[in-house]
């Protein structure tokens, strides 16, 4: 639910920092600070978070249940492209109080029955076109563009309700906005050229280069003692180098050794490249530890300081597969337009895949965050990539 997510723990956090500064900042005016004392406001500050976690996930389920998050939306088009988007919100997003209105016209491609089973749905057919008079009968919060056929578009009447101030947003922009994904299936070459997005500046670039470089040096700081453990068990179960060096693509669709711990049998890809398997035999006991607990992944650090990877930005895949999954997915050569990562958004978002299905749904993550690329975003990637470390899913 909303009261789970990192926007409201994050509030929570703030004021319970604040709260336990003013109670530490108004004690510490009578008593000195000792190694008593400091224990004592540690619990206080512990209290303090405990009770505006509470508070805060207490707010937010009255919230719900007052329908503060609910939204009206009208949706131009009743066909397959508007099915696509109520699966979507309704799996993916946060609408999960969404009221949603479909308008039919015979100009628009063809009527599916929507409203049945799914609550707070419903299809409304509109002969005239009157979007600006169903929009302002509902008092809608957004019109979405989503037919099937657009040639039947009634433009004039869609102005009309943009300057009565009902905003309108295209169906790739609605999908990607609200799933943080692109939507592949749907997608147009006309929307990619138009839409905002896939810049890199010089300043970019640099902070990036930058966020890499003290990351990076960072990690390897704190987790050179697990490295050297991990180095030690390789060597103890078998004959074989420690590191494992494999040719991957990374910008422009430049090729450079990654460089990872040893996880495989020395002749694991004696009849040729081939996806790792769930529960794989070629994988070592070694191996099957240092995958599940992403150990084996470290070593790529060094290839981020080498400038070869990023921190964040899409996995680096070998060159066999991209030239598959290029001629099967399209666009799949636009995640290089950045730096392979050592994490990604597919990869906080969408578990391990090993087949070209699992290859288009990263993509669209992947595709997401190179169109939206900031400081921000990778950092939240970060964040979330601890998650994904202590609750692991889907590793292989």
């Amino acid at each position: 639910s909303i009261a789970r997510t990192p926007l409201v723990a994050g509030m929570a956090g703030v004021v319970a920092w604040m709260a336990a500064a003013g109670i530490c900042a108004a004690f510490e005016i009578e008593r000195p600070p000792g190694a008593a004392w400091q224990a004592a406001l540690f619990a206080v500050s512990i209290v303090c978070f405990v009770l505006c976690g509470t508070v805060a996930r207490l707010g937010f389920a009255v919230l719900v249940e007052a329908h503060a998050f609910h939204r009206r939306l009208l949706v131009v088009g009743a066909g397959q492209r508007a099915r696509d988007l109520l699966g979507r919100i309704r799996a993916e997003s946060n609408a999960f109080q969404d009221e949603v209105m479909f308008v039919h016209h015979p100009m628009l491609g063809e009527r599916l029955d929507l409203a049945h089973g799914a609550p707070g749905c419903t299809v409304v057919d509109a002969p005239d076109f009157n979007i600006l008079d169903l929009a302002t009968h509902y008092d809608v919060h957004q019109i979405v563009i989503a037919p099937d056929e657009r040639r039947g578009m009634p433009l004039e009447n869609l102005l009309e309700c943009k300057k009565a101030g009902f905003p309108i947003v295209e169906y790739l922009s609605f999908i990607e906005r609200e799933t943080r994904r692109i939507d592949l299936q749907r997608l147009e070459l006309g929307w990619v050229l138009y839409s905002d997005g896939f810049t890199f500046g010089l300043l970019d670039r640099f902070l990036k280069r930058l966020f890499d470089l003290m990351t990076s040096l960072f990690i390897l700081v704190v987790t050179a003692p697990f490295v050297a453990v991990a180095m030690a068990a390789i060597r103890l179960e078998g004959r074989g180098p420690v590191f494992y060096r494999q040719e991957r693509i990374t910008r422009d669709g430049r090729v450079f050794e990654v460089l990872k711990l040893r996880t495989m049998q020395l002749d694991a890809e004696a009849g040729g490249a081939v996806w790792a398997g769930v529960n794989d035999a070629r994988v070592t006991r070694v191996g099957r530890f240092l995958r599940r607990s992403r150990i084996d992944e470290l070593p790529q650090l060094f290839n981020v300081l080498r400038g070869d990877m990023s921190i964040v930005g899409p996995r680096p895949e070998r060159s066999v597969f991209v030239a598959d999954l290029a001629r099967e997915i399209p666009l799949y050569n636009e995640r290089h337009m950045v730096k392979a990562g050592l994490t990604g958004w597919a990869q906080v978002n969408y578990p391990y895949g090993a087949s070209v299905e699992d290859a288009r749904n990263k993509l669209s993550f992947d595709l997401y965050y190179v169109k939206n690329f900031s400081i921000l975003l990778d950092v939240l990637i970060l964040a979330q990539t601890v998650r994904v470390l202590f609750w692991p899913s889907g590793v292989r």
